[in-house]
Order: C-alpha cells, then sequence, then structure tokens
C-alpha cells in the first residue's frame, strides 16, 4: 500500500511540473511539458484547464504537442467546467475551441456552461468555435434547454455547417 501511495503521490508530483511548465518562458521547457502531457492519455485530465491555455501559445511546435494531448485526454474532470466555461471568450480561436470542446466531451457534466455556449453560438468571432458551440450542446442534451433559442436562430445561420450542427442538437435536446 506504502509503494502505491508514493506511486501516485510521484506522478502527481510529475503531472504538476509538467502543468507549471506549459508556463515557463522557455519554449523547449514548454515543448517538452506538452510532448509529455501528450503521452499521457486520461491521465493528463488534471491539466486539461492548463493544456487548452496553452493551445494559444506563440510556438506552432508547442501548441501541435498540447492539441495532441487534448486529443488523447478524453473529457475533462466535471471541477473544471467553470474554469472551460471562461476560456470561451478568449481571443485566441484555438483556445475558445478546445475549451468548447472539452465541455462538449463532459456531455451533461457540462450543463453549468450552458449559458456561455449557447452565447458562442451566437456570438463567436470564428465559425469553428460556433460550430464546435453548437455540436457541445447537442452533446450536453436536455440540460441544454435554456439555449434552445440561440440554437434556432443558428438553425437558419447561412453556413451550412452551424446550421446542421444547430439542428443536430436541438434534435438531443429536444427528442
Amino acid at each position: 500500500i506504502l509503494s502505491s501511495t508514493l506511486a501516485i503521490f510521484a506522478m502527481s508530483t510529475d503531472l504538476s511540473q509538467l502543468i507549471a511548465s506549459l508556463e515557463a518562458p522557455d519554449e523547449s521547457t514548454r515543448r517538452e511539458a506538452a510532448e509529455k502531457l501528450s503521452h499521457l492519455g486520461p491521465d493528463a485530465r488534471p491539466a486539461a484547464v492548463s493544456l487548452v491555455r496553452a493551445c494559444g501559445d506563440q510556438s506552432e511546435e508547442v501548441s501541435e504537442w498540447v492539441v495532441a494531448a487534448l486529443e488523447e485526454m478524453g473529457p475533462p474532470r466535471a471541477s473544471d467546467v467553470g474554469d472551460l466555461a471562461l476560456l470561451i471568450g478568449d481571443p485566441s480561436a484555438d483556445v475558445a475551441y478546445w475549451a468548447v470542446t472539452l465541455l462538449g466531451r463532459l456531455e451533461a457534466e457540462g450543463a453549468p456552461a450552458v449559458g456561455a455556449l449557447g452565447a458562442a453560438v451566437s456570438e463567436a468571432q470564428e465559425m469553428s468555435v460556433r460550430q464546435r458551440a453548437a455540436w457541445a450542446l447537442g452533446k450536453i442534451g436536455p440540460p441544454a434547454v435554456p439555449a434552445i433559442d440561440a440554437l434556432r436562430r443558428a438553425e437558419s445561420d447561412e453556413d451550412p455547417r452551424l446550421a446542421r450542427l444547430a439542428r443536430q442538437a436541438i434534435e438531443r435536446i429536444q427528442p
């Protein structure tokens, strides 16, 4: 029991160091941390918010490793909903896109972010963020009822993908 407790402590310490390294001034340190996190898969979940923030890194190589980590991670922790909802309004389209994506991966547990996601469907600057917000609301399902008006407006958007994703979300929210 002691050895497994020590192993868990060592892993959490390493993870904390990797998360902190995502904000290091040195690009190679950030890249190495993102690469290591990309190999952790679901074990990188505690780094979700930091990884989303790091999507906006000036280094393309760092950003690519960050996205790889996010792709392999799966859903974030439900406790990250509030922080992820705040990142929807980030000026970086990549940061906003990944915040929305992770909220959608939470499905019904992402419900506290429905207001921010509904606003993103209507108001996000980038079409990819608007589309992904509609997708996320569909993944959340019935708890996303408060966003139905935004989705109904998006149904008639000139962007065919947004309109289709909005229709699909409405069908999942109000079967």
